[in-house]
């Protein structure tokens, strides 16, 4: 068996070959990234509020637990960038901090629904047959119901912390990738050098984890872009509805709902930005899955 292996190796068959591989090497595929403008404006802005929420603290630093009723509702001033809320914490402050939480939920429920998307459809697609028509069934049962439906539902039930809100996300969140995953599946198993492992004695989980798995890396990437997107979406609805994070801890969502009331009065500074943070990030994380997309050339693939 190890000569034919050697032989399969020797002729090529052992791994992908054509010009999929030169096309998503690394310099071809910044360079298209590159050319991409809202892509690179996409990358600019999550790296800069990356910054701001996580680096900013430590050079702005503000009281977030205590309340200070001699500094409620003020204008944005020199002493408070942004102003302060209806219970003296400095916006700024609050935004960063709240940022944190938002990013923190978005990113990790987001990869966490990438995850498990990838390995459902993975599985489901090279399995094949009665298997994949199961798996792929409660896919689409799922779809049929929306996420924010069951998302708001299981938060109202369980008032989810940090840890539990992003284990929910990415419990509801996971279906699309696994579609994405299962159609590049669907092509990858009938490839040569996966015949070839199979033919030479790999197991099953072997061919996935060697050639299906590395050989999607590109739909992963761009799905869990778009994940990050949509988890971040996801929070902030349900925070701004009252069932994410609880005080006094806060994510923009919350900002959002603490200040909708007091927009009326006036007080632009406590929806403002915290809205335009949340825009602003969702459209930057979109335009990245849409630059990587078409660096990767996902749609034209398979």
């Amino acid at each position: 068996m190890s000569g034919r292996v050697e032989a399969a190796r020797r002729w090529g068959l052992g791994a992908p070959r054509g010009g999929a591989a030169d096309r998503n090497s690394p310099a071809p595929l910044k360079a298209r990234f590159a050319r991409n403008k809202l892509a690179v404006a996409g990358t600019l802005t999550v790296l800069l509020f990356l910054i701001l929420c996580f680096v900013g603290p430590l050079l702005y630093s503000t009281d977030q637990t205590h309340t200070d009723l001699t500094q409620v509702n003020l204008p944005p001033s020199g002493s408070h960038w942004l102003g302060t809320d209806a219970v003296g914490h400095d916006q700024l402050g609050r935004l960063m901090y709240g940022g944190q939480v938002s990013l923190l939920v978005g990113l990790t429920a987001g990869v966490l629904a990438t995850v498990i998307g990838t390995l459902w459809g993975a599985v489901a697609g090279y399995a094949g047959g009665w298997v994949d028509a199961v798996m792929m069934r409660v896919v689409d049962a799922g779809i049929a119901i929306p996420a924010l439906f069951i998302l708001l539902v299981v938060s109202a039930i369980t008032s989810p912390g940090t840890p539990g809100l992003i284990v929910i996300l990415g419990l509801v969140s996971w279906l699309v990738p696994s579609r994405l995953v299962r159609a590049e599946t669907l092509t990858l198993k009938n490839r040569d050098y996966v015949l070839t492992l199979r033919a030479t004695g790999g197991t099953h989980g072997r061919a996935i984890r060697r050639h299906i798995l590395p050989n999607s890396v590109s739909t992963i990437v761009v799905a869990a872009t778009f994940q990050i997107a949509d988890a971040i979406l996801l929070v902030a609805y349900v925070s701004y509805l009252g069932l994410g994070v609880q005080p006094p801890k806060t994510d923009w969502g919350g900002m959002l709902s603490a200040g909708l009331t007091a927009a009326y009065s006036g007080r632009w500074w406590l929806i403002v930005p915290p809205g335009l943070a949340i825009i602003l990030v969702v459209c930057a994380f979109n335009a990245i899955g849409d630059g990587l997309r078409d660096a990767f050339d996902v749609k034209g693939r398979g």
